[in-house]
């Protein structure tokens, strides 16, 4: 199985386009938020995305809230919930966790223990897309150091999934690591393969 997963296109349609056009060879599209900037041009961006909507499974991001990008596409979005798609268990959660500093824009945010409460209840999953990477992994800004989620790393540990798909640290696109057995991706805004043997 061939999963298509990106992140953080801030209404980059050019970007979206590559995606658009990538997806014809995916059995899933995963986004892992931030389809926004700063709460604007949400609308415009999965405008731009839904040709593929109908195999895509998103989070939102902290430049978006759940409810806004609900209501802006026809993908299945997750926040705090799992689903069966095409054979897989795949879980999501969104926002900036942990929050972020005082912005001069509202950030979707929520605190770890909001995080750890809400990923308690998820099972024996194939995947977790998480918009905020997991402490320790892919998540090195490079002002403010290690800024990714203990909530997620400690649910990770926990649930072993075979993949973490992330973004939210634009310092640290593309890079890759692992918690036991599980690969860490944080995605960016570009078209990234993976494999799934089901």
């Amino acid at each position: 199985m061939r999963i298509l997963a990106y992140s953080d296109l801030h209404c980059d349609l050019a970007a979206a386009a590559a995606i658009v056009d990538a997806a014809a060879d995916a059995d899933i599209v995963v986004g892992a938020g931030d389809f926004a900037q700063n709460h604007e041009g949400l609308e415009k961006t999965m405008t731009a995305l839904e040709p593929i909507a109908a195999k895509s499974v998103l989070v939102p991001g902290n430049n978006e809230t759940e409810t806004a990008l609900r209501g802006a596409t026809t993908a299945r979005v997750l926040h705090g919930e799992t689903a069966d798609v095409a054979g897989l268990r795949i879980a999501g959660i969104g926002c900036a966790i942990p929050p972020l500093p005082p912005l001069p824009w509202h950030s979707f945010d929520m605190s770890e223990d909001e995080a750890a409460e809400m990923l308690a209840g998820f099972v024996s999953i194939d995947i977790l897309i998480s918009h905020s990477p997991p402490k320790g992994v892919a998540d090195r800004h490079a002002a403010a150091g290690s800024i990714g989620s203990e909530a997620v790393r400690e649910a990770v540990a926990r649930l072993q999934p075979d993949f973490v798909f992330c973004g939210h640290v634009h310092d640290c696109w593309g890079e890759r690591g692992e918690i036991g057995r599980t690969k860490v991706a944080n995605l960016g805004p570009s078209v990234n393969w993976f494999e799934v043997d089901r």
